[in-house]
């Protein structure tokens, strides 16, 4: 049999499904390992992509997503950042992973650098990889609260490197850029003639201080690719609704990447989606008050415990410190915790290699869960 393609033989496992599939096949296991909103979607929203399937609303749609979608996210994200975005600048995607891809295939020549956090969301450094870039990896230390140092950033820029990924709120880490630090970044992707990829998946979830989107300060020439998701703002993961906010003029270059890929997002989740984003937002309100709640309530266990963690101002995840228990190896301490516990955590390194020791708690599965699969965690 003929071999597969070199960089997809050298494309790492995912360990988060790696150790939550474990979690799936394990009976009464908690599995806090995995970012699924656990609230009922608003009927409402199911009613509005049911209505299109009896409309038969089954064909083709255009490349960049229905009109009303895009006229939609553009309101919401315009509004939430002090924009009068056209929604011309808006294209839907199949969820905010295909969005990245496209992105990256866009913006990337075959041998180009891309600058990825470190410990970051992994797809970032596996998209790179399919489309044959070289993701160079910015370390987020312990020190500096897991935030960028742009004296970091320019260590690590050379002739080659052509994007920089950012994340806030960030996943795994619940860390939260100031504006201050965004202009930062900004600027250094403006000295070094950057991209700048924006992964704002958890925009609607932050906890006491603002969300600040790159996109605010985006100049001419723009450079800023921001991309968005209903997934975790609405729990449509299975859905699989997204878009992109991209700089003016690229809806040619666009719609021929995205017919190369998958062409168009089905109908119904539009429809959907567009009750999602025009309809009431009590969805958004209790699920932000259940994880504020949940990361209360976990952060005074791991205090009890003696487990140092990361106060996280956003998304819905602790990162918390477990290298006093997991002998060097996080990998292999998650999967032997669920095994002796019946607790599924993601591991560190899931993240990236400064991961080591530390794991990821997600906290989105009910309080009662959460909090006895804390409570399990080995005392420092």
């Amino acid at each position: 049999m003929p071999s597969i393609a070199k960089h997809i033989e050298q494309l790492p496992s995912n360990q988060i499904r790696e150790i939550t599939q474990a979690a799936w096949a394990t009976p009464d296991a908690i599995v806090l390992s995995i970012g699924e909103p656990g609230f009922p979607v608003p009927r409402h929203i199911l009613e509005a992509g049911m209505a299109a399937l009896d409309r038969d609303e089954t064909n083709y749609t255009p490349n960049e997503g229905i009109a009303a979608l895009r006229r939609s996210f553009a309101t919401r994200f315009g509004s939430r950042n002090g924009m009068d975005l056209d929604p011309a600048r808006v294209y839907v995607t199949a969820g905010a992973q295909q969005g990245l891809h496209l992105a990256m295939s866009m913006l990337l020549n075959a041998g180009d650098e891309v600058l990825i956090p470190n410990p970051g969301y992994p797809t970032f450094t596996m998209t790179a990889q399919l489309v044959h870039a070289r993701p160079v990896s910015y370390p987020l230390r312990p020190d500096n609260g897991f935030q960028p140092r742009i004296s970091d950033l320019e260590d690590l820029v050379g002739p080659r490197t052509r994007l920089l990924v950012v994340n806030s709120p960030s996943n795994p880490l619940g860390a939260v850029f100031s504006e201050q630090l965004t202009r930062e970044l900004m600027e250094f992707a403006e000295r070094h003639d950057l991209w700048i990829l924006s992964d704002e998946c958890y925009e609607a979830f932050t906890y006491g201080v603002p969300h600040v989107s790159p996109a605010r300060f985006d100049a001419d020439p723009q450079r800023v690719v921001t991309s968005l998701t209903l997934s975790k703002t609405f729990g449509l993961t299975g859905l699989r609704v997204g878009a992109l906010v991209m700089p003016d003029g690229l809806g040619t270059e666009f719609n021929a990447v995205m017919e190369s890929i998958v062409s168009c997002v089905g109908a119904s989740p539009q429809y959907a989606a567009v009750a999602a984003l025009t309809g009431p937002t009590d969805y958004i309100e209790t699920a932000a008050r259940h994880y504020r709640s949940n990361r209360d309530a976990a952060t005074a266990v791991l205090s009890s415990l003696n487990i140092d963690y990361l106060d996280a101002q956003g998304a819905f995840y602790l990162w918390a410190d477990l290298s006093h228990a997991t002998g060097g190896d996080v990998r292999a301490w998650a999967h032997r915790f669920l095994a002796e516990e019946g607790v599924a955590v993601a591991p560190g390194t899931a993240f990236g290699s400064n991961g080591e020791g530390w794991i990821r708690i997600a906290l989105c599965t009910d309080s009662e869960s959460l909090l006895t699969g804390v409570g399990r965690l080995p005392k420092r």
